[in-house]
C-alpha cells in the first residue's frame, strides 16, 4: 500500500513499481527546486525541456535557472498550445530536437506543461534511444492529478481518435507545483476538477462527500487544495501499482471517459468548444445515467453527480456544448474505436452507485445507441 509522506508544506506519494518505482512531489515552490529534485535522483546532466508557447513564458527561464544550478545543461523546445499538438508532425519534431540536444539513456526530457505536452513529451522519451528518462513538471490541475501519473503517453489519431497512438513509459519523477494552479483560468481549473471528482466516483465515497462540503476551499487554494491533489495521485497510485498496463482493473481510471473521448472527437479536438476535462464531466454524468438506465444504480446518484458538478461550474449536458454535434450514430463510430473497445465488444465503466464503478464488458450497442438519441440535443 502506498503512503502520503509530508514535508513542511510539500506532500510525497510514492510508487513503487520496483525497479520504475518514483516519487509524486505536490506542493508549493517545487519548480525552484526542480534542479536539486532531478540531480539528486537522475545520473545524467543533460536534459531538454519540451513546453508549450503558453507556460514558457510563464515558467521556462525559472526551470531553466533551477537546472543550470543544479548542474544541469538543458535545451528547451517550445510547441504550439492546444490538443493539436498531439500529432505525429510534432512528435517527430520533439523527438529530433532531444536528439540534436545529444540526450542519452541517463539524461532526461522533462515535460513542462500540461496534460497535452505531458502525453507527447513521454511518448517522444519513450522510443528516443528506445528510452531516456522522464520527469513531469505539470503545470495545470488536470495534468497534475492524472495524466503525469502512470506512465500512459501517447498522441491522436487524426483519422481514429484520441491517445490511440502511444507507449507506457513511466516518469522518473513528479513536481507538482501547486502555485502553479494560481494562473490557470477559472474554466482549466474546473475541467481539471472534473478528474478529481472522478477519483471518488470510482471507488472513494468519502472523497466525494469531502469535496461536495470543501470544493470551495480547493477552489481557493492552500491546504485543502494539496490535499485533494495528494489524495487523488494517492488513489491513481494505488490502482497503476495494481495494474501497470491496464490489462484490468486500471480501466476504472477512465470513468467518464468513453463518452467523453467521443464528444471530444465530435467537435474535432476544438478547445473552444470543448476541453478534455469538460468532455469526462458529461461523460460522467452520462455513465452514471447510462447505469440507471440499465438498473444497476439509484437515479439519484447521477442527479448527486450532476448537481456537484454543475455547482462547480462544468457542463453536465451534451446541450451545453457550443455548436452542433453529429448525430448519435456518428458518436457511437467514435465509441467503437475506444482503446477500451476488446475483440468488438464495447466496455464501459459503469456503476452500482456513488463511489462503486466497476468494468462493464459486453455492453450492448444498441442499448448505447437508444440512451445517445435521448440525450443528443
Amino acid at each position: 500500500m502506498n503512503a502520503i509522506s509530508s514535508a513542511s508544506s510539500v506532500q510525497t506519494v510514492h510508487v513503487p513499481l520496483g525497479e520504475r518505482a518514483y516519487d509524486i512531489l505536490i506542493g508549493p515552490g517545487l519548480i525552484a527546486r526542480a534542479g536539486a529534485e532531478i540531480a539528486s535522483r537522475l545520473k545524467g546532466r543533460k536534459a531538454a525541456i519540451i513546453t508549450d508557447e503558453n507556460v514558457a513564458p510563464l515558467y521556462l527561464e525559472a526551470v531553466v535557472a533551477s537546472l543550470n544550478a543544479a548542474g544541469i545543461v538543458s535545451a528547451e523546445v517550445v510547441l504550439p498550445a492546444g490538443e493539436k499538438t498531439k500529432s505525429f508532425e510534432h512528435l517527430i519534431d520533439v523527438c529530433d530536437k532531444v536528439l540534436e540536444a545529444r540526450v542519452e539513456r541517463n539524461d532526461c526530457v522533462i515535460a513542462l506543461g500540461g496534460g497535452v505536452i505531458g502525453d507527447l513529451s513521454g511518448f517522444a522519451a519513450g522510443i528516443v534511444r528506445r528510452g531516456v528518462r522522464f520527469v513531469q513538471v505539470p503545470t495545470s490541475l488536470l495534468a497534475q492529478v492524472d495524466s503525469s501519473v502512470g506512465g500512459k503517453t501517447g498522441i491522436n489519431s487524426s483519422r481514429h481518435g484520441k491517445n490511440l497512438i502511444g507507449v507506457f513509459h513511466q516518469p522518473d519523477l513528479v513536481l507538482a507545483d501547486t502555485d502553479v494552479l494560481n494562473t490557470l483560468s477559472g474554466r482549466e481549473f474546473r475541467a481539471g476538477y472534473a478528474e478529481v471528482a472522478k477519483y471518488g466516483l470510482i471507488d472513494k465515497p468519502d472523497f466525494f462527500a469531502w469535496l461536495e462540503a470543501n470544493w470551495k476551499s480547493v477552489f481557493t487554494g492552500g491546504s485543502a487544495r494539496i490535499e485533494a491533489i495528494a489524495a487523488s495521485c494517492q488513489a491513481k497510485a494505488d490502482v497503476v501499482v495494481a495494474d501497470e498496463r491496464e490489462t484490468g482493473q486500471r480501466a476504472l481510471l477512465n470513468l467518464g471517459h468513453t463518452f467523453g473521448h467521443a464528444l471530444e472527437a465530435a467537435t474535432a479536438y476544438d478547445s473552444r468548444r470543448l476541453v478534455h476535462g469538460e468532455g469526462v464531466a458529461i461523460g460522467m454524468v452520462l455513465a452514471h445515467e447510462f447505469s440507471a438506465r440499465m438498473n444497476l444504480a439509484s437515479p439519484d446518484d447521477a442527479r448527486r453527480v450532476e448537481r456537484h458538478l454543475k455547482e462547480v461550474g462544468l457542463p453536465t449536458t451534451m446541450a451545453e456544448i457550443p455548436g452542433e454535434l453529429p448525430p448519435a450514430e456518428s458518436l457511437m463510430e467514435a465509441i467503437a474505436q475506444d482503446k477500451k473497445v476488446k475483440s468488438g465488444k464495447l466496455t464501459f465503466i459503469l456503476t452500482r452507485g456513488i463511489g462503486q464503478s466497476f468494468v462493464a464488458d459486453d455492453v450492448p450497442a444498441s442499448e448505447v445507441l437508444s440512451f445517445l438519441r435521448e440525450k443528443h440535443p
